[in-house]
């Protein structure tokens, strides 16, 4: 009963986390928006957000396994996030943007790795850590369709920033427990070596769908005629496929760890085929549902690899790390291609690379 508690504790925290980072993170180009009209500057914005994240998630994530603690981590997260994403709506031009999206990329990188190891840990079969994780895709629902009944972007830093919050009040019931210390010197460049053909394949994927994220919200917009709650329906689609795959992968969905992860990579991109031959806005939705699909794979089961087989907090700091790696270039790469040629060029991009991400996936022992 204990324990049913305790995940239960973790999966409305993570709810939270999660639903607090959507909300803002699918509109924001549309936010940017407002402070430039250069579709270069709307990448670097969204970008700032994920290099900001990658040194703080390698570095907070290595010190958890040090400390041998999780609990800190998230509580200073929550924390932090609520403040800088809260300042967001105080961002009226884009230096001030800029700053709190630096903010807030470090402040969740602090609990994004202790909260995925947390919630492994927190559970002796570790299957059934795929139905406590699977909240984070539930959460980006929410947020997204939050994001949606308010119609307004400024409106989202606030329901943001109460999301934090509210997430913060659930880990005060969550138990500290701590881990033995992995003191080993050099240890982030051992797992990064021991799993390089893992977070190359996941750097490519992720560089191509990160590009596509970056001006699929204004293809939708500018060229379909969408409103902020038709955008949200289109990444409903993504978040309920990925929590209702998330689940299955607990009980009926019985492969690998490096199988599902491959075939996260490579069904990626049809996603991305599709995308570039809709004719309306609301014919995203079976291919965001897709997307989602992948993203329920390659998350769990590159993650649960990782954590079979390295130091736990490090190695899903890395694995998170590597996805902000990806949302710093391809942002960049979407504003670069969509100045010089258009939207659908972006996905014609993300189709190559993933394409190529698939290839060196292959190369994954298990």
């Amino acid at each position: 009963m204990q324990k049913v508690q305790l995940n239960n504790l973790v999966r409305s925290a993570t709810f939270f986390q999660h639903a607090g980072i959507s909300i803002v993170f699918v509109f924001m180009p549309i936010f940017a928006k407002g402070v430039t009209e250069s579709v270069f500057e709307i990448g670097l914005i969204v970008a700032s957000f994920s290099f900001a994240q990658i040194l703080s998630e390698i570095y907070f994530g290595r010190h958890s396994d040090k400390k041998g603690t999780r609990l800190k981590f998230i509580r200073i997260g929550f924390i932090g996030c609520a403040i800088t994403f809260g300042l967001h709506y105080f961002a009226e031009d884009i230096s001030l943007l800029f700053l709190a999206r630096i903010a807030a990329g470090v402040a969740s990188g602090i609990m994004i790795p202790a909260m995925i190891t947390y919630a492994y840990e927190a559970n002796n079969e570790k299957k059934r850590a795929a139905t406590v994780i699977s909240f984070h895709a539930l959460g980006w629902f929410a947020g997204t369709a939050a994001a949606g009944f308010a119609n307004d972007v400024k409106l989202i830093f606030i329901i943001s920033a109460v999301s934090f919050l509210i997430g913060f009040l659930f880990t005060l019931k969550m138990p500290n427990t701590l881990q033995d210390k992995e003191l080993e010197p050099g240890t982030t460049k051992k797992v990064i070596l021991k799993n390089k053909f893992l977070f190359s394949s996941l750097l490519l994927r992720h560089i191509g769908a990160a590009s596509v994220w970056t001006i699929l919200p204004l293809m939708l917009m500018e060229r379909f005629g969408a409103e902020l709650y038709q955008i949200s329906i289109v990444y409903v689609a993504n978040t309920l496929t990925a929590f209702a795959l998330m689940n299955l992968m607990a009980s009926k969905i019985k492969i690998s760890n490096v199988s599902k992860f491959k075939i996260g990579i490579g069904c990626t991109t049809f996603v991305f085929v599709g995308l570039a031959l809709i004719t309306d806005w609301w014919m995203a939705m079976p291919f965001m549902a897709l997307v989602g699909g992948t993203w329920a794979f390659l998350f769990i089961g590159g993650n649960f690899h990782l954590m079979e087989n390295n130091p736990r907090s490090t190695s899903t700091g890395i694995f998170s790390s590597t996805v902000s790696i990806s949302t710093v270039i391809g942002p960049a790469v979407a504003g670069g291609i969509a100045y010089v040629f258009d939207y659908v060029a972006v996905m014609y991009f993300a189709i190559a690379i993933i394409i190529c991400a698939f290839a060196v996936s292959l190369k994954i022992r298990k």
